[in-house]
């Protein structure tokens, strides 16, 4: 298009969307031409194939794709937090079967019921015993969602530098989630996709909540920003979590960071950190690496009291990232 005013030709900038010829791909071969080719056409637009890469779902799901999947596991996580301005976490993990004290004592009735209707019921016998053992450690739903409330009043509804990360489920992770929710602060949960149907506990922050495909990509996630990791009673998925955040810091892949066992009535039957030392399978110096807490206050001054000890910051802006 030429200037108005008739100087040299002088086009103004092209349309980003629009042109006023029309290319001849813009339409497909018409069956004047071709009586054949709309349904032709049709067929090579309808063929998975043809599918743009990152919108073919079956093309990435395969074998060969797993290194682009990981890469996107990571990503998308690591783009989002930094989006939301979450500088540090404190770490909580613990059991998914350790529900609130009303629920576990509302299921005890339920299976007392049951029994007392069947009394020769061995099946239900056990159940109630395990029902009953559960309720008890239900205390550590209350301090798990106090000790979540405390981190959540610390941290405030605006800032983001220290929030609570969690496995994002239900249980103890959940109390620790709903303890900030408490607070109004921020709280993240990290979710792992399973072959069963699962839901996020309701109390992880709406778009802080994140679905992995990968365990490995999940618990590089856990450890980038902890300050902190504390643990409360759980099984297989907590012991894999605290057991290779303590051979992390054993062999110095990551920095130290304060780990605290929650309860340690339970933690010295799970494991005999004193057997391990005395078999010589571990250094006695490797007891220092974990500690034991009763309550949310200790908790909470036992990480403040370490980092005054440490000469480090509690929250600042790391300059590197802690795992390479």
């Amino acid at each position: 298009m030429s200037r108005s005013d008739g100087t040299d030709h002088k086009p103004f900038p092209a349309s980003e969307l629009c042109r006023d010829a029309q290319l001849p791909w813009c339409r497909p071969k018409s069956e004047d031409e071709d009586r054949l080719a709309p349904d032709l056409v049709r067929a090579i637009m309808a063929h998975p194939n043809y599918r743009q890469a990152d919108e073919d779902v079956n093309f990435l799901n395969r074998g060969d794709m797993r290194g682009t999947r990981l890469q996107l596991d990571y990503q998308k996580a690591e783009t989002l937090l930094h989006e939301h301005g979450i500088a540090h976490s404190i770490v909580v993990f613990g059991g998914t079967r350790i529900s609130e004290p009303a629920a576990a004592q509302a299921h005890v009735a339920s299976l007392t019921s049951q029994h007392d209707a069947e009394p020769d019921n061995e099946d239900l016998k056990k159940r109630l015993s395990i029902a009953k053992r559960i309720a008890a450690k239900s205390v550590y739903y209350d301090i798990a969602r106090d000790f979540g409330n405390i981190v959540g009043r610390y941290s405030g509804e605006e800032d983001n530098r220290l929030v609570i990360v969690t496995g994002g489920g239900p249980g103890l992770m959940e109390a620790a989630n709903r303890g900030a929710h408490d607070a109004g602060a921020k709280s993240i949960g990290l979710n792992i996709t399973l072959p069963h149907e699962q839901f996020p506990n309701p109390y992880v922050t709406p778009g802080l909540c994140v679905q992995f495909r990968y365990f490995a990509l999940r618990k590089l996630h856990f450890l980038l920003r902890a300050r902190a990791l504390v643990v409360f009673p759980g099984g297989f998925g907590t012991l894999d979590e605290l057991f290779e955040t303590l051979t992390l810091i054993q062999t110095r892949k990551i920095a130290p960071v304060p780990v605290i066992l929650v309860g340690k009535s339970y933690w010295s039957r799970v494991f005999d950190i004193d057997f391990l030392v005395d078999e010589g399978v571990i250094d006695p110096e490797d007891r220092n690496l974990f500690w034991f807490a009763e309550t949310a206050e200790e908790i909470w001054e036992d990480i403040v009291r370490w980092y005054d000890r440490s000469g480090k910051l509690f929250v600042a802006s790391p300059s590197a990232d802690p795992i390479s």
